[in-house]
């Protein structure tokens, strides 16, 4: 009987350490590192310090003050032939002579996914179920789907004329069958323009680390992550060139994963550049931190932004994952009625 009691206290305090257990999520917010704007990830994703318009609510919070007027943005993709499905959205609302507000939303799923956890068929009526030698009752298979949500609200403000600021409320949805997760966290952004030509920024994603909680009692923590990036103009060739590069700094230890590590610090890179001629076409080239050579072109039509990307990873054939097209859409309401109120 003591040895009965000693193995279920056993069980009870394992299982309440496993619901309890709480750990530094690896990799925990990768799904918001893929990127928004066909414009931003034609350059690789450099745009720290490149990006004025609603998706700095993504890449640079404090960015978003840039803008003058309402703007909308859509983007999709399909990742492994349709397999995973990535969907972004964004709004951004100038106010008064020196803020604006926006929100971000962006979802990643693979849907329809098999579930044959209850329809196996136990042959031999052992009361075991074995994959390797039991059936499958078809008829109970079911179907459940994977997704992540991020929702960012962001604020961002003129401080000085060359200095701005801003911040995203970041809250995290996490979905996988019955278990789901949630979470929230903060953004703080920086963007300065010391001259007419220089561009730098930060974003400081996750500042306060972000705790994601799931309803199984298991707790992820999402670490820092310092995006830090500068861009200059350049006047040539009857356009603008803008080389840009980021660099993101996190304290994961992603010591065979990273491009530059110190212990648990690591640092991965972007490279970007963009020609514009006459801000009406533009064309761009990048190699982004997870080993893509990336592509782009953009064109601006009245009060529409049509900008689209192609990645094509480093590896060799074999290696390599397929290619991704991205297209994203851009709405700016310039209509003097719209413009920047200075009176609000």
């Amino acid at each position: 009987m003591k040895y009965i009691k000693a193995v279920v206290l056993l069980f009870v305090i394992s299982i309440s350490a496993v619901k309890g257990q709480t750990v530094i999520g690896k990799y925990g917010g990768e799904f918001l590192a893929i990127g928004v704007s066909g414009r931003a990830l034609g350059m690789g994703g450099a745009n720290v310090a490149v990006v004025n318009d609603v998706t700095a609510g993504y890449y640079n919070p404090a960015a978003l003050a840039r803008i003058n007027y309402p703007q909308i943005s859509l983007m999709h993709e399909e990742h492994f032939g349709q397999l995973v499905n990535y969907n972004y959205g964004g709004v951004a609302i100038p106010y008064g002579n020196d803020m604006s507000f926006g929100l971000s939303v962006i979802r990643l799923s693979v849907d329809g996914i098999p579930d044959s956890r209850n329809a196996l068929i136990d042959s031999n009526g052992d009361g075991i179920l074995d994959i390797h030698t039991d059936q499958l009752d078809y008829s109970k298979i079911t179907q459940y789907n994977n997704t992540d949500w991020a929702f960012f609200f962001t604020f961002a403000k003129r401080q000085t004329e060359n200095f701005y600021w801003g911040a995203n409320l970041k809250v995290i949805r996490r979905d996988l069958a019955e278990f789901g997760a949630t979470g929230i966290g903060f953004d703080l952004g920086a963007f300065y323009q010391p001259t007419e030509k220089l561009m730098l920024g930060v974003n400081i994603q996750d500042i306060t680390t972000t705790l994601v909680a799931w309803n199984t009692g298991r707790n992820e923590l999402i670490t820092p992550t310092v995006k830090a990036g500068g861009a200059y103009l350049i006047d040539a060739l009857w356009g603008v060139f803008q080389p840009a590069l980021d660099l993101d700094i996190r304290f994961e230890n992603r010591a065979y994963s990273s491009m530059f590590n110190v212990g648990p610090v690591s640092v991965d890179a972007h490279f970007g550049v963009e020609y514009s001629y006459k801000n009406v076409i533009a064309v761009r080239m990048g190699y982004s931190d997870v080993k893509q050579f990336t592509i782009g072109a953009g064109i601006k039509l009245p009060k529409l932004n049509i900008d689209y990307s192609y990645a094509k990873m480093a590896q060799s054939a074999i290696e390599s994952l397929p290619e991704s097209h991205r297209i994203s859409l851009m709405l700016s309401l310039d209509d003097a009625k719209f413009l920047r109120n200075s009176n609000q």
